[in-house]
């Protein structure tokens, strides 16, 4: 009976925590947010100022004024932010084709990412997804997540030998952990943040249809490399491509001034 005291305390701190954190996302799908957002704001900038100096940053005037152009015409739209007060757009000199938002308004483009997303709309869906995860609190509910998997993992350690829980820890907090629980969970995110992003993206005034024509380029550049679906935190390309085509025809009539941003 000893062995069991200190799982059933911990099940019931863990239930407690996730019961007192349960929140739901912009798109109705329920969360367990253990962290402030003032919390994560902070984290987020001080994880951005250490990549700023560990990364070479690109001061291109004319690839900054774009990559801000795109940006603003989407933050402009959300208005004022509960835990920063303003929005930082950084360009990063690098051939890596990729992006991020991070909590506390931190946007962070690598330029490499240009050389995929040829105009203003196709570089918008990505910025409309980053700041999708922002908005939805992505962040807060990995690190949660991960408070709550990591909580579990240290009990399993102290209960697991010669114990006759081993093979329910194992298959509960091992395996379990790493492909029934946080692995679909990275891809349920990226597939909100693609709903959320290109709903900001048309509302503010790009063209959604180039999301498709996005990851059209995105499934050409990664001929591959891309691992397979099933063993991935993002969805396919060939799967994001269907589930934009089926957004694009539920987005109400918005009508915008259609921007202009140039490079």
């Amino acid at each position: 009976m000893q062995t069991q005291q200190p799982l059933l305390l911990a099940i019931l701190i863990i239930t407690s925590l996730m019961l007192s954190a349960c929140a739901s996302s912009p798109t109705g799908r329920q969360q367990v947010l253990l962290f402030s957002g003032s919390e994560m704001s902070q984290l987020g900038s001080q994880s951005f100022e250490e990549l700023k100096k560990q990364e070479k940053i690109n001061h291109d005037p004319k690839i900054n004024s774009y990559v801000q152009c795109v940006t603003n015409a989407i933050t402009t739209r959300l208005g004022p932010q509960p835990d920063f007060s303003e929005w930082e757009v950084v360009v990063f000199d690098s051939e890596q084709v990729n992006a991020f938002a991070l909590p506390g308004g931190k946007i962070g483009i690598y330029t490499g990412l240009l050389k995929i997303a040829n105009n203003q709309d196709q570089l918008a869906t990505v910025i409309g997804h980053e700041i999708g995860h922002v908005m939805a609190q992505h962040s807060n509910e990995r690190v949660s997540r991960s408070q709550l998997a990591n909580a579990g993992l240290q009990l399993s350690n102290a209960v697991m030998s010669g114990s006759e829980y081993q093979s329910i820890a194992m298959a509960g907090l091992g395996l379990g952990v790493q492909y029934g629980i946080l692995m679909p969970y990275g891809r349920a995110q990226e597939s909100e943040s693609d709903v959320i992003g290109l709903q900001l993206m048309a509302e503010s005034g790009f063209d959604p249809k180039q999301s498709v024509e996005l990851w059209k380029n995105m499934a050409k550049a990664s001929t591959g490399n891309q691992p397979p679906e099933l063993l991935s935190t993002h969805p396919s390309h060939s799967t994001r491509i269907e589930e934009l085509q089926a957004l694009i025809t539920q987005l109400p009539a918005i009508n915008v001034k259609r921007q202009n941003c140039m490079l």
